[in-house]
C-alpha cells in the first residue's frame, strides 16, 4: 500500500505542478526515428544506463533546474566544504590479450577505438588509469616472463633479460595510448617471476626463493628502466598480483613476511639506488585479508618505502579499504581488479559493480577503480592453458565488430567526468541510492548514483540549499555535472 501511496503522490504532485521532478531515462528503442529535440536549458546534466541497454552512458536532453521547492522525495544532500582523497583514475588492465587483439585491428578501426577508449570528448570515456602485467598475466595469449632460461640454468646477473616480446603488441598500443593521453598513469604487476627464480621452477605457483630477493629487485629496477626507454613511465608496482592465490597461470606465492623483506631489504633500496620514483603499492589481492597490507606497514623499515596498498573484491568487503585507511591515513588505497563474467547478466554487473567499485571503492578512501580486461574476443580469448580464466568479459568484445559491455560503462560513468585531480566530496546516501561525488580540477560538481531499488525511485539532490528533482529505473546508473 505505501507504494502505491507513493506513485499516486507523486502523479497527483505533477498534474498540480507543486514539484518539479524530471526523469533522467533514455528513449526506448524502437523502429520510429528518435525525434531531434532543441537542447533544453538545464543545470544540470545527467548521463543514463539502464540495465535494459535502453540508454547506454547517453546525455539526456532534460530540464534539471535547482529551485527552492522541495519535493518531498528522498534527498542526496552533496556538500563541497567536506573532501577527502584525490582521484589519480579510473580504467582497465591493458591485459596481453587486449594488447594483441587492439593492435590486429585495421588502423582505421583501431585508431577510432583507442580515440574512444583513452580521450573525453563527446564520443569517449577517457580511461585515465591503465594496469599492466609485467610479464604475461593468465590473460596472454602465452606464458612468458623477461628472463626466462633453459632448465638448470639462472642469470643472476639478468643478462639475458628482454622486453621484446612486449613490442609486438603492448608496446605498439601504448604508445598510441600515450598519444592521446600522455598523462595516463600506468601499474605494473607481475604474476610471477621468472621460473629459475622460483622455489617449483614453474609458472604456475611457488615462491620467491630467498637467495634471488636482491635479483629479483633488479628485474624491477630494468622493467622500469627498458619501458622508460621506449617512452612510456610506469608510475607504480605491486611486488606481486595476488600473492595469496598461486593457482593462476602464471602465478607466485609470495607471502606478507616475505613481502615486508623484500620491499624493505631489496625493491626499496634497488629504486632508490636507481634514482627511481616509481611507487611501491603492497598486497594487490581481496580485501579479506586487510592484516596483510597493515602487518608491511607496521615495519618501521618498510614503511618509508611503501605509497600504499592495493585490494581486489573476489573476497572480503570494501569497506576494509578504510580499515586500512584508518590504520595508516598517511599512505594511500588503490582499487586495481574485479572481473565481468562473459556469463553474467549486463544488469547484475552494472548495478553490482558500480555500486562495489565506483562508489564503494571511492567511499572507502581509493585514488582509482580498475576492472580487469580490456579486450577479449567472443569466446573470452586470449589466456593462457591450465589455470588461466577461461569467461573473463572485456570492457569491449573485438570480433567481426566492437561490442561494448557492462565494465565500459561501470568506468565510463566515472572516467568520462571524474578527471584525474578531482577530489572525492561529501554526499549523503538514502533509500538505497548509492552514490559518490567529485568536484572536478575545473570546478565542476559530479555525482554518481545508482538505483539499488526494486522499482523506479525518484529523489531530489541538494547543493548549497538549492534542489532538483530527478528519478531514476531500477537498477539504473545516473552521472549528474553542474
Amino acid at each position: 500500500m505505501k507504494t502505491n501511496r507513493n506513485i499516486f503522490v507523486y502523479t497527483f504532485l505533477l498534474l498540480m505542478g507543486a514539484a518539479q521532478v524530471v526523469s533522467c531515462q533514455g528513449n526506448k528503442n524502437t523502429d520510429q526515428p528518435t525525434p531531434v529535440n532543441p537542447e533544453v536549458k538545464t543545470d544540470v546534466q545527467c548521463w543514463l544506463t539502464n540495465p535494459d541497454r535502453t540508454a547506454l552512458l547517453q546525455k539526456q536532453n532534460i530540464s534539471l533546474l535547482f529551485s527552492a521547492s522541495d519535493n518531498g522525495f528522498p534527498t542526496i544532500d552533496v556538500d563541497d566544504t567536506q573532501s577527502y582523497q584525490s582521484i589519480d583514475g579510473f580504467g582497465f588492465t591493458l591485459t596481453g590479450g587486449s594488447a594483441t587483439l587492439i593492435n590486429k585491428l585495421p588502423a582505421d578501426q583501431q585508431n577510432a577505438l583507442l580515440r574512444e577508449l583513452f580521450l573525453p570528448d563527446s564520443n569517449g570515456i577517457g580511461i585515465s588509469y591503465l594496469r599492466l602485467s609485467i610479464g604475461a598475466s593468465d590473460l596472454s595469449a602465452s606464458v612468458f616472463t623477461y628472463d626466462e632460461m633453459p632448465a638448470g640454468q639462472t642469470d643472476p646477473q639478468l643478462a639475458k633479460f628482454s622486453i621484446d616480446k612486449e613490442r609486438e603488441d603492448l608496446i605498439p598500443v601504448l604508445k598510441k595510448i600515450l598519444a592521446l593521453n600522455p598523462n595516463i598513469k600506468i601499474l605494473g604487476s607481475p604474476w610471477t617471476a621468472p621460473t629459475w627464480m622460483k622455489t617449483n621452477n614453474a609458472f604456475i605457483g611457488g615462491s620467491l626463493k630467498p637467495e634471488n630477493f636482491q635479483v629479483y629487485a633488479n628485474y624491477f629496477v630494468k622493467y622500469i628502466q627498458a619501458m622508460k626507454a621506449e617512452g612510456i613511465t610506469i608510475d607504480a608496482i605491486t611486488p606481486q598480483n595476488e600473492p595469496l592465490h598461486g593457482g593462476n597461470n602464471p602465478s607466485m606465492v609470495m607471502l606478507a613476511p616475505d613481502q615486508a623483506i623484500f620491499v624493505k631489504a631489496n625493491l626499496g633500496p634497488a629504486f632508490k639506488a636507481a634514482g627511481l620514483s616509481t611507487k611501491i603499492i603492497l598486497y594487490d589481492h581481496n580485501a579479506d585479508r586487510p592484516d596483510y597490507p597493515i602487518s608491511i606497514l607496521n615495519d618501521p623499515a618498510a614503511y618509508p618505502f611503501v605509497d600504499g596498498s592495493a585490494f581486489h573484491l573476489y573476497g572480503g568487503q570494501i569497506t576494509a579499504l578504510s580499515v586500512v585507511h584508518s590504520a595508516f591515513p598517511d599512505k594511500n588505497v588503490y582499487f586495481t581488479e574485479q572481473w565481468s563474467d562473459g556469463k553474467g547478466s549486463f544488469a547484475n554487473e552494472l548495478k553490482g559493480n558500480t555500486t562495489n567499485l565506483t562508489i564503494g571503492a571511492t567511499r572507502n578512501w581509493s585514488r582509482n577503480v580498475l576492472q580487469w580486461n580490456l579486450a577479449s574476443d567472443p569466446q573470452w580469448n586470449p589466456h593462457t592453458d591450465n589455470g588461466g580464466c577461461s569467461q573473463c568479459l572485456g570492457a569491449v568484445t573485438i570480433g567481426g565488430t566492437i561490442y561494448r559491455n557492462s565494465s565500459y560503462y561501470v568506468i565510463g560513468h566515472a572516467s568520462k567526468f571524474v578527471r584525474p585531480g578531482a577530489v572525492r566530496i561529501a554526499s549523503t546516501i538514502t533509500n538505497q541510492l548509492d552514490n559518490v561525488a567529485f568536484k572536478t580540477p575545473d570546478g565542476k560538481h559530479v555525482l554518481i548514483v545508482v538505483n539499488n531499488n526494486n522499482m523506479p525511485q525518484q529523489f531530489q539532490i541538494r547543493f548549497k540549499g538549492k534542489l532538483v528533482g530527478a528519478s531514476l529505473n531500477n537498477g539504473a546508473v545516473g552521472t549528474y555535472i553542474w
